[in-house]
C-alpha cells in the first residue's frame, strides 16, 4: 500500500473572535495520489491548506507530513523539525504571489538559493528545466507584469516544484484566470498527476476534480460532509448537502 504523505486527524481551527472554521477534520493523502477538495466559498477549504502549510496555526488536532509530526494534539514540533517538514510541502496560490520586482528566472531561483542553499548556476539550471516543462523557456528574463495570468500561474507552479516537495497543494489554481486560460493550468496539473506527483487540489472545476482525483472531499461549514471516490461523491452523492451543491453544476 502507498505511504501516507499527509495525515490529518481531528483538526480544528477557531479564529480569534471565536468563530470556528474547521471542525474535526480527518483524512489521509497517499503517495502518488491526488486528493480533490470541493465545496462552497467559506467552507474552510483554503484555511485547511493554510493549516497544512502552517500559514495558519491550528487550534487542535494533529497533522503528520511524510511521517513527521507537524503538530500533535495542537502542539507544534520544534523549529528545526518544522523547517524540515515545511520543505516537503509546496503551495500554489490562487493569485500567483510572484515577486513583481523579480524576473521569472529570479522568482524560481530565489528560494533555491536562500532556502536550499543551492549555488546560482544549479538553481538557474533547475529553473530553466522547469520553465521548459511549462512551455515558458523564452520568458525567463521577463517580469510577471509582462505575462498573462495563465503564464504567471505556470511560473508559480514551477517555483513550487523547484524546491522538490513531496506533495504539492493547489488553492483554487484557476479562480483568478479568464476561462480561456483555465485549460492550460488544468493541463499542467493533469501532467503532474500522470507523473505521480502527490497533490491536494482545492478547485471549483467539478469535471476536473472528477477526472483528476483519486479521492474527493466535499466540505461545507468547516466539516467534511462526504468523501470517497470521484464516482461516489460527484457522480452519485449520498448526502443531501452534497447533492444540493452539485445541482448547481448542470452536467452532474
Amino acid at each position: 500500500m502507498a505511504a501516507e504523505i499527509i495525515t490529518v486527524s481531528h483538526l480544528s481551527k477557531t479564529f480569534s473572535d471565536g468563530t470556528p472554521v474547521l471542525k474535526d477534520i480527518s483524512f489521509s493523502v497517499y503517495e502518488g495520489k491526488v486528493l480533490g477538495i470541493i465545496g462552497p466559498s467559506g467552507s474552510g477549504k483554503s484555511t485547511l491548506l493554510r493549516c497544512i502549510t502552517r500559514l495558519t496555526d491550528v487550534t487542535g488536532g494533529s497533522v503528520t507530513i511524510c511521517g513527521k509530526p507537524l503538530v500533535s494534539n495542537g502542539v507544534y514540533a520544534d523549529k528545526s523539525l518544522l523547517r524540515t517538514i515545511g520543505l516537503q510541502v509546496g503551495l500554489v496560490f490562487q493569485n500567483f504571489n510572484l515577486f513583481p520586482h523579480f524576473s521569472v528566472l529570479q522568482n524560481i531561483t530565489d528560494a533555491q538559493v536562500h532556502v536550499l542553499h543551492r549555488n546560482k548556476d544549479e538553481a538557474e539550471e533547475t529553473a530553466m528545466s522547469l520553465l521548459k516543462k511549462m512551455g515558458l523557456e523564452s520568458k525567463a528574463r521577463n517580469y510577471p507584469c509582462e505575462l498573462s495570468g495563465g503564464q504567471q500561474q505556470r511560473v508559480s507552479i514551477a517555483r513550487a516544484l523547484a524546491l522538490k516537495p513531496q506533495v504539492l497543494l493547489f488553492d483554487e489554481p484557476t479562480s483568478a484566470l479568464d476561462p480561456e486560460l483555465t485549460g492550460e493550468i488544468l493541463a499542467v496539473i493533469k501532467g503532474l498527476a500522470e507523473e505521480k506527483m502527490t497533490m491536494v487540489v482545492v478547485t471549483h472545476e467539478m469535471a476536473f476534480a472528477r477526472d483528476l482525483s483519486d479521492h474527493i472531499i466535499f466540505m461545507d461549514g468547516g466539516v467534511i460532509v462526504e468523501q470517497g471516490s470521484p464516482e461516489a461523491v460527484i457522480s452519485n452523492p449520498q448526502k443531501a448537502r452534497t447533492k444540493e451543491f452539485l445541482s448547481r453544476f448542470s452536467q452532474y
